[in-house]
């Protein structure tokens, strides 16, 4: 069942040849049994039905996305957009359905039709503007997750009820998304094995000018592969979004990787014109395999990563010794003309360096004004309650005629890194940082204090730098907070399930110290399992789904945000609010939802809008010169079903 169109040369006709060679050959799905073997031996919670149903969920939206995946790496080409395409897509149904009123149907039409479009430009730049499919599909990567947050806003859009139950189960037992995952994939294997098209894929794969000599339309058949890409993006991101009712516009952030992992994993060639459906399948099992079981383990997702990491490297490997075992090799495509691609790349450049030019003189025309002008650097707005910061600096900033930058550093501390020292080469009169890392800050925010720029910091400090003022709730009591209400709510005994924040950024680390110090007093409180799940609702969905396995009688679920918390609420069912109660943090509109539907027992709110409209207040205080105090603290508040309608946040 390996992605393998290549034939094995004569020979090897012994017993043990033969199953060596069987072995090479189907070198994905051996890989699959011997971890489902490894893993069933190494946790007794494995192989059950409701975990590989588990699994198969798991995989569905990445096997999915990996399927279309599938049809561009055939023909040699690479899409790097599906993830976008998949929020984009999502987004698109749930902004036209619930926000506008456009039936369900038709919103559906329009999904599919925002990812087909998709395709469509991807394969037309690659086609008819020769740029190389990585450049093409990465730009589209970008356009498509910036229109997701455009539409949305930047915060989750409900998703249609009708649409929702993509997400659910028939019989109580049998999910929805793996019939998709399996109808997507049969439709995958018909279109590769049974049609004009699919033939075409393997031809241009195996040698793309020589398929254009014999006759074959390679550009048109370039615009249909890139089109069906996008179709099975919009397919996975309406699943995706199903499971978790709502419309994310950072949802399936990273998921291209996973898919293009899936499909080498499964025996196709980077270059070309090999590769199966089912093969992708096994691929993208294989990932969603190794993820269950390593968190059913318990194991860091530090290791985690490397695993991974190690199993895509292998897979890569197995088909390298497979070839020279005795297949023949695939013949690749010419890989078109070398001087028109300079030429491309050349005109591109021009191009960028026209747009950042304009830009420049456009920054430096308004840079007389005498509005004040400040930047704030959020470590994300994957999140509602970095959204709700924003809104509240939006807010104060406008009444206090402020000229503000926000920008997002997406989590990632180099990002961020390098958005503070635009910030400060812009001579802004002031900063105002949410650290995605408190150490990982100090060297930007002491660059900004040589430029004798104040810097605010916002909901969490800056080590070893000094800031104008902390403005800031107190993370580590709010985890106190959050233990005892769980804990006095469960009477002092039971077993819990922490879910931990995003490995290595400051609020998880003081979130979990407050989750550890505020449970010493409760010896009756037994932590069973924590994970992290990294402030996304998806991967709380995952991770609880998972320890709800090894750990099916747990009582309790303390998240260190809300977002986390309403993944496992999803993940519970019917068990949350009931027989499990979950306490987040936060006090996201959600979440406060959540609490008011009574699924989510508590959230440690902490005031968000007053974070950012403090924080601006300060900034300016500072850049007039007035006195600022070095610490202010917002409360924190435990918000339950009997307070929540007098807390606005």
């Amino acid at each position: 069942m390996a992605a393998d169109t290549l034939k094995s040369t004569p020979g090897a006709k012994s017993a043990p040849g033969g199953l060596r060679r069987l072995l090479l050959d189907n070198g994905a799905l051996t890989a699959l049994i011997v971890l489902v073997i490894a893993l069933s031996a190494l946790s007794g919670d494995f192989l059950t039905a409701d975990n590989l149903l588990n699994v198969g969920v798991q995989a569905a939206v990445t096997a999915i996305l990996a399927f279309g995946v599938t049809f561009v790496i055939v023909s040699a080409g690479i899409d790097l957009s599906v993830g976008s395409v998949a929020a984009l897509s999502a987004t698109v149904l749930a902004w036209s359905a619930t926000q506008h009123g456009v039936p369900v149907a038709l919103a559906l039409v329009l999904a599919v039709a925002t990812g087909i479009v998709a395709g469509l430009v991807n394969g037309f730049l690659i086609a008819y503007g020769k740029l190389p499919p990585f450049i093409a599909t990465l730009a589209m990567l970008s356009v498509a997750r910036g229109l997701s947050l455009v539409i949305s806003g930047g915060i989750p859009i409900p998703f249609p009820d009708s649409v929702s139950h993509l997400g659910d189960t028939l019989g109580d037992w049998l999910p929805v998304p793996v019939l998709v995952m399996v109808v997507m994939g049969l439709i995958a294997a018909l279109v590769l094995g049974r049609t004009y098209i699919g033939r075409s894929m393997y031809a241009i794969g195996g040698n793309e000018e020589a398929a254009r000599l014999s006759g074959l339309r390679v550009k048109r058949q370039k615009l249909a592969i890139y089109a069906l890409s996008g179709v099975f993006a919009a397919v996975a991101g309406i699943v995706l979004a199903s499971r978790l009712s709502s419309a994310q516009p950072q949802a399936a952030d990273g998921y291209e990787l996973d898919a293009i992992a899936a499909v080498v994993i499964g025996g196709a060639s980077l270059a070309g014109g090999t590769g199966k459906a089912s093969g992708t399948l096994i691929g993208a099992l294989i990932l969603a395999v190794l993820r269950n079981g390593l968190n059913l383990l318990n194991v860091s997702a530090f290791w985690q990563q490397v695993v991974i990491g190690v199993v895509i490297a292998l897979a890569v490997l197995l088909d390298t010794v497979r070839r020279k075992a005795g297949a023949t090799p695939v013949t690749t495509g010419g890989g078109g003309d070398k001087r028109k691609q300079a030429v491309t790349y050349a005109l591109a450049a021009v191009v960028t360096v026209a747009i950042v030019g304009a830009t420049s003189l456009l920054h430096s025309g308004s840079s007389s004004s005498t509005t004040p002008r400040m930047g704030l650097s959020l470590s994300t707005l994957n999140n509602p309650f970095f959204v709700q910061i924003r809104a509240g600096a939006q807010a104060e900033a406008k009444k206090l005629g402020v000229d503000l930058t926000v920008t997002d550093a997406q989590n990632d501390a180099s990002q961020q890194a390098n958005q503070l020292q635009n910030f400060t080469s812009s001579n802004l009169g002031a900063i105002i940082v949410n650290p995605v890392d408190s150490d990982a800050a100090s060297n930007s925010v002491k660059a900004a204090d040589k430029a004798r720029i104040p810097v605010i910091a916002v909901d969490r400090g800056v080590n070893k730098a000094s800031v104008d003022a902390l403005v800031a709730s107190d993370n580590v009591a709010g985890g106190e907070l959050a233990a005892k209400t769980l804990a006095d709510k469960l009477g002092g005994r039971g077993k819990i399930v922490i879910l931990q924040g995003q490995a290595g950024t400051s609020a998880a680390r003081e979130r979990a110290q407050g989750f550890a110090d505020g449970l010493k007093a409760y010896p009756g409180i037994q932590v069973v399992a924590q994970q992290p799940a990294d402030f996304d609702r998806t991967k709380g969905l995952d991770v609880m789904s998972n320890l709800l396995q090894a750990h099916p009688d747990v009582q309790g679920v303390i998240a260190a945000n809300d977002e986390m918390a309403l993944g496992a609420i999803k993940a519970l069912g019917s068990k949350a609010g009931r027989s499990v109660q979950v306490v987040g943090f936060d006090g996201t509109p959600d979440g406060l939802t959540a609490v008011k539907g009574g699924t989510l027992y508590a959230s440690v709110a902490q005031q968000p809008t007053q974070l950012g409209r403090i924080a601006v207040d300060n900034a300016l205080k500072a850049v007039q010169g007035k006195k600022v105090e070095p610490t202010v603290k917002v409360p924190v508040k435990v918000v339950t079903k009997d307070n929540v309608a007098g807390f606005s946040g």
